[in-house]
């Protein structure tokens, strides 16, 4: 007894003082004193870290006798900072003198020299110091140390754990994406319909700039071209009436081909005030298997709902439904204002277990069914990285579930967090067939941008079932092509189909949509053509000239508790503004899909360059308050220093 007593009172005294942290802030520049996004802020000599923002800025606890900070970027001098006595350290990174296409990393193991373009060393395996724990998904605490080929040259670099971060995952990645074949050039005469459903979802693009700051180029398919566009926000004429959305227009040259036209469509959906918009009725569908045991997972889950906490007002109503294993409710239905219980409720989960994401996704329907509220907003937020592997798991399975739970009047929202085995290609699947949106969270300030910024638009709807069709007159168009939304194409008989879904538009949101047109009479490698037929003779079409009437663009939408459309139209002339003409938003917007084009290696970018698109985009900043756009320039920056038409030494 005395000894137990004599225990207790030796653990009071060890434990009487707490280790404590310093908080410490700051912005960090490039050499021109412009904000770099994207830096990873590293704890020397621990697994601690932390992202810069889109201005920059970075917020770290270091823990006391911690003395330094390590900052690291692609294309820039790793670099670190002792902590000292202040806590606000500005940095300025030095440009590195070695480019990144000069660097070739072979990855892990032996190499046969013969696959190599130019000589190469080959170094020991051995372990690299002070990494421990996980890189980009994947247990490293006995990765090898990488070996690199300088192009033309011996040398070989070892490289830190610092410069480890950056490099691609391992082979082990086992991340999926839906394959895109892209949209190809359609002549006139045979097809002067194209229909499609607008697309609002941006997680293409945030995923993108996840590969891009961590040392790669995404997967061709990861890169959805009207996901990207549709990322930032543009300064389009909303509706004037009582019309819930407005369609506006622009006509230039393409840039990537003066001999063709570029029509931009734009879409601007009615903005209602924070506190006029419907009561929600909401369930959070939280993945906590164990694969969401990693710190850009259920931690960065955990603060990003939180955020979203704060914004609900008395009339919400939250539940949160987790799964791993089997799937259970932690937190029944409670209104908004109690924001302390559902915070907490956030705060205790824990990861862990198998992922049975199909029956997570019936209970969470099922708690948002006994919570309905007529006319109000109801939803199902689902945060995962989509890895489900239990029940019903296949990308068809989910699909057939979705559609079946939609008729319900309750939509789907998905938030994708995670690397190395991220799923984009279900939950892409499930946002589409559940009537909600799809956002791609790799930190907290893109969580912020969807959850507070966007508030409005990522969770009401303010027009649903909304398509497209345009009507091209061949007397003026000679072929056409929609760039992106391959996975939105209608049938032309789809547009007057009611039963026939498409997307939602909600508060404020923005839609835009390019189409490269090919004039009638300009020679162009892709109209292409085929042989008179043998047993039917073709019927001599009159063309129907009414002045200068290049295309019509019909608009169909439902409101959001009605199940009959309703459809308007607007007429485009052949009047081409000069591109320098155009508004910033059409050249800003432009930079990106030609950024995009270029991603993809797409057969159809023509004379598109990364020096062209980062220049176009540099002149239309505009407005940036939020430093979006200035963050998208410098990503462009990087991938072409990423030069994807550098030939490298493959593993074998």
């Amino acid at each position: 007894m005395k000894q137990l007593l004599f225990i207790l009172i030796l653990a009071g005294f060890t434990g009487f003082k707490s280790a404590g942290n310093r908080h410490i802030s700051g912005t960090v520049y490039d050499n021109n004193k412009s904000a770099l996004p994207g830096v990873h802020v590293l704890i020397t000599g621990t697994q601690t870290a932390a992202l810069t923002d889109v201005k920059g800025h970075y917020n770290i606890d270091v823990p006391e006798g911690k003395a330094s900070l390590t900052f690291s970027f692609i294309g820039f001098e790793t670099q670190t900072v002792k902590v000292g006595k202040n806590n606000t350290i500005d940095v300025y990174l030095q440009a590195s003198n070695l480019q990144l296409n000069e660097v070739v990393a072979v990855g892990y193991g032996s190499e046969k020299k013969k696959d190599l373009t130019g000589a190469v060393t080959s170094i020991n395996p051995a372990p690299v110091a002070g990494l421990q724990g996980k890189l980009a998904g994947v247990s490293v605490a006995s990765a090898p140390a990488a070996k690199v080929m300088i192009r033309g040259t011996n040398s070989i670099r070892r490289y830190s754990a610092n410069d480890m971060m950056m490099m691609p995952p391992p082979a082990e990645n086992t991340e999926s994406y839906k394959g895109i074949t892209e949209n190809g050039f359609k002549t006139t005469e045979s097809e002067p319909l194209s229909t499609f459903s607008v697309d609002v979802d941006a997680a293409s693009y945030s995923n993108v700039r996840r590969f891009i700051n961590s040392g790669q180029l995404p997967p061709a398919d990861a890169v959805r071209i009207e996901e990207m566009i549709n990322y930032f926000h543009y300064n389009l004429a909303g509706p004037t009436s009582n019309e819930p959305v407005a369609i506006n227009t622009e006509l230039s040259a393409a840039p990537w081909n003066s001999n063709h036209r570029l029509l931009r469509i734009g879409l601007k959906a009615k903005t209602i005030a924070t506190d006029k918009l419907p009561a929600s009725n909401l369930v959070f569908l939280i993945d906590v298997s164990g694969s969401m045991d990693e710190p850009t997972k259920l931690p960065l889950v955990q603060s990003s709902l939180k955020m979203l906490v704060n914004q609900l007002r008395p009339k919400d109503k939250v539940a949160i439904v987790v799964y791993a294993g089997a799937a259970g409710v932690v937190l029944p239905a409670t209104s908004g204002d109690k924001k302390t219980t559902i915070n907490n409720a956030i705060d205790n989960l824990q990861a862990g277990g198998s992922t049975a994401g199909g029956a997570g996704i019936k209970l969470a329907y099922k708690i948002a069914q006994e919570n309905f509220m007529k006319g109000g907003n109801n939803r199902v937020m689902l945060a995962t990285d989509g890895d489900f592997n239990v029940g019903a798991s296949s990308d068809d399975d989910m699909e057939k579930l979705i559609e079946k739970e939609r008729e319900s009047g309750i939509s789907l929202s998905v938030l994708g967090f995670g690397m190395g085995n991220y799923k984009d290609s279900k939950m892409e699947t499930l946002a589409d067939k559940g009537n909600g949106n799809y956002a791609y969270i790799d930190n907290i300030t893109e969580a912020r941008k969807t959850l507070i910024s966007e508030f409005g638009g990522t969770l009401f709807t303010i027009a649903k079932d909304v398509k497209l069709q345009v009507e091209f007159n061949p007397a003026k168009v000679q072929a056409y092509r929609l760039v992106g939304y391959e996975n939105r194409a209608l049938n032309k008989e789809d547009f007057n189909n009611d039963k026939k879904d498409a997307g939602d538009m909600g508060s404020g949101h923005t839609v835009t949509a390019f189409y490269e047109i090919i004039p009638a009479g300009v020679k162009d490698d892709y109209s292409g053509s085929v042989d008179p037929l043998k047993y039917q003779k073709p019927k001599p079409v009159q063309y129907t000239n009414i002045s200068d009437e290049m295309l019509t663009i019909k608009f169909r939408y439902k409101q959001p508790t009605s199940s009959v459309s309703k459809m308007s139209h607007v007429e485009v002339y052949d009047k081409p503004l000069a591109l320098n003409s155009t508004s910033t938003d059409f050249r800003f917007a432009a930079a990106v899909a030609e950024f995009g084009m270029l991603l993809r290696d797409s057969q159809f970018k023509q004379h598109a360059t990364y020096d062209q698109a980062i220049k176009m985009a540099r002149a239309a900043k505009g407005d940036d308050a939020e430093g979006y756009r200035a963050e998208f320039i410098k990503l462009a920056e990087s991938a072409k220093l990423l030069n994807p038409n550098k030939t490298l030494a493959s593993e074998e």
